[in-house]
């Protein structure tokens, strides 16, 4: 089977050493894939990752006035490199372990958006580092930030999560795919990018990399789009002593569900949301939602959410 995996954030460390040392866990499952004869495609969060960047530059731009501050599509290019340039070692050698093929391959992605979104008239997607009530308005003043309050934890900037239109690099995964490589790919969502004439332009926001992936699932024609977190299934009354674990959802309860508030927005809304995009009106394909290390027994529909199309 074709299969595309979206890593959460629990995949990947908070700083780069961190990270260097946690994917040689993460990679496990998905070599277990690999070892099993599946086509997989990978892809990955990059939240922490690029919010460490862009605070980065920004706290050196204001030391040093001849440090530039990076664009944030830039930073969002450079979180795709080294996560892929981690990934891709772990993988490569615990395919070496096992005996495997290595061809595993980072592609810097960039993803369209439309410049119409009304995401970009209401952003929402925190970044950054937090600052108080009057360094924020400084910031809105000189550099036309929006930022807002978090969680009683300061104010940080926002940006918009526009939806994914299309896939910049779709062909070169394909054929890298064809091949017999392991791709990375649409590393955060992708690069968001706004297309005039034959030009891209970056734009400073963050697409939500399960729709992102469910994109790409769609358009190389995957069998399965595996989600996976760090919890083992989907849930009713998460969190609480009327808990519900859900194993398997139809398109019309996942729905259902969906309009009685059931998910949250920051957590496993926008999963669902993928899933039923890949899923509906297509009755071979299935999403799952699972754990990482539940990777292969959720393929093979042991365990997980899995969410398939039903007449």
């Amino acid at each position: 089977m074709r299969i595309v995996v979206a890593l959460g954030g629990n995949a990947l460390g908070n700083t780069p050493e961190e990270q260097k040392q946690l994917v040689k866990e993460t990679v496990k499952p998905l070599a277990d894939l690999i070892d099993s004869g599946h086509e997989v495609i990978i892809t990955h969060g990059n939240g922490p990752q690029v919010g460490m960047i862009f605070s980065a530059f920004q706290t050196a731009s204001e030391t040093d006035s001849h440090l530039p501050e990076m664009p944030f599509p830039e930073c969002g290019a450079m979180s795709q490199g080294y996560i892929g340039y981690h990934l891709q070692n772990a993988l490569r050698t615990e395919l070496l372990n096992r005996n495997l093929k290595p061809n595993v391959a980072t592609i810097v992605t960039q993803v369209e958006v439309s410049i119409d979104d009304p995401a970009f008239q209401n952003p929402t997607k925190p970044i950054g580092a937090f600052y108080s009530e009057k360094e924020a308005k400084i910031l809105e003043e000189t550099q036309n930030y929006v930022m807002k309050e978090d969680a009683g934890r300061g104010y940080r900037r926002v940006v918009p999560s526009p939806k994914p239109q299309a896939i910049v690099e779709l062909e070169a995964v394909k054929q890298m795919v064809a091949n017999g490589f392991t791709v990375i790919t649409v590393g955060g969502g992708g690069i968001p990018v706004v297309r005039k004439d034959n030009v891209l332009y970056g734009v400073p926001a963050v697409i939500d990399k399960d729709h992102a992936s469910s994109l790409l699932a769609d358009l190389i024609e995957a069998d399965r789009l595996i989600i996976l977190t760090s919890v083992p299934y989907v849930a009713l009354n998460y969190g609480t002593k009327e808990q519900v674990n859900l194993t398997r959802l139809s398109v019309s309860e996942a729905k259902n569900y969906l309009q009685e508030g059931h998910f949250k927005s920051g957590s496993m809304k926008p999963k669902i949301e993928a899933a039923l995009a890949f899923v509906d009106h297509m009755p071979n394909r299935k999403a799952i939602i699972a754990s990482l290390k539940d990777a292969k027994m959720a393929v093979e529909e042991k365990t997980g959410t899995l969410i398939y199309y039903k007449e």
